[in-house]
């Protein structure tokens, strides 16, 4: 008995029955819809929409207290005639800078020195992270007592058993924004900590003992071994540092409020001058219209960025 030969559907018609409602339905496609509406509904709700209320409220003058008014562009033209926003620029990336030198390589060195700790690691990556625990506004009222420039300011006393003057520290602008940075890297440290060694447990352990019969040091091992086995993981936590580091305001809101003389105003804290610090409520238009022109620029560089380093870190 002759038998007919299996026909074969191509991909093409598979994707078109796969699309077709009644197929989509059985395959169990609304269910799958009705488990994700409340996350869908929550999302639009609390994410969404106030980004679009947001792009709207830049294009309008209103305090929240009068009726609102379209302005167009104007709110964008006078954030950029604004004479504070250069240096807000400056000081932001200036941040970013100093943050990058001394935040972004301290949690990779203590990461791979806790790698090697043979005993007692779990202790010391609870001590590592515990600045993060701290609740921000409590670490910064406790670093304002470190930063106490009279001579019995814990800082200031340290320097003395060198034979350094007191320092003021929060009151010099040239010393305040590092400061910031140096609260600011304790602060945050302890959570890349925590993501450099769980990275580091997928190093194949064969290429240190390769690299230990070749005679390497430690120094060695970290340059040749570890951090091109991480540079995944570094190029995320570099773009992921600088978009933090662009959008800083607690540690210059609480310590110095943009002090002094403007020496740390960066562009959140302008954007919350412009929003709280303002007559009749505030300019929640250019407030908004700032937070727009900075979400798109760190948007762009985020495209750039993963754009060029795709490669580098699959490579």
């Amino acid at each position: 008995m002759a038998t007919t030969p299996e026909v074969r559907e191509s991909p093409k018609v598979r994707q078109r029955r796969a699309a077709n409602p009644a197929t989509w339905v059985r395959g169990g496609g609304l269910t799958t819809l009705l488990f994700a509406l409340p996350m869908i509904f929550v999302f639009t709700i609390f994410s969404w929409l106030p980004i679009i209320r947001s792009v709207i409220m830049s294009f309008q003058k209103t305090n929240l207290v009068q009726p609102a008014t379209w302005v167009g562009f104007d709110n964008f033209t006078a954030v950029l005639r604004d004479p504070l926003l250069g240096t807000a620029i400056a000081n932001t990336g200036y941040f970013a800078l100093l943050a990058l030198i001394m935040g972004f390589p301290i949690p990779i060195i203590m990461a791979v020195l806790m790698s090697e700790v043979r005993r007692g690691k779990g202790f010391y990556s609870a001590l590592a992270y515990l600045p993060v625990v701290i609740p921000p506004v409590v670490a910064v009222l406790l670093w304002r007592v470190f930063y106490d420039a009279s001579e019995q300011g814990p800082f200031n006393v340290i320097l003395g058993w060198f034979g350094i003057p007191p320092q003021d520290f929060l009151q010099s602008q040239t010393q305040a924004m590092p400061a910031l940075v140096i609260e600011a890297t304790w602060a945050a440290a302890g959570g890349s900590i925590i993501i450099y060694l769980a990275a580091l447990l997928i190093v194949p352990p064969e290429l240190y003992d390769a690299a230990e019969v070749d005679g390497a040091g430690i120094w060695r091992k970290i340059w040749h071994v570890t951090l091109p086995q991480l540079r995944g993981v570094l190029f995320v936590m570099l773009i992921l540092q600088i978009l933090a580091t662009a959008q800083v305001f607690l540690e210059p809101f609480l310590f110095t409020g943009g002090g002094p003389a403007n020496a740390t105003v960066t562009i959140l804290l302008l954007i919350y001058r412009y929003a709280f610090q303002n007559s009749l409520g505030g300019n929640y238009g250019m407030a908004t219209a700032l937070s727009v022109m900075l979400a798109l620029f760190l948007a762009v560089l985020s495209w750039v960025y993963f754009r060029l380093t795709n490669r580098w870190s699959t490579s």
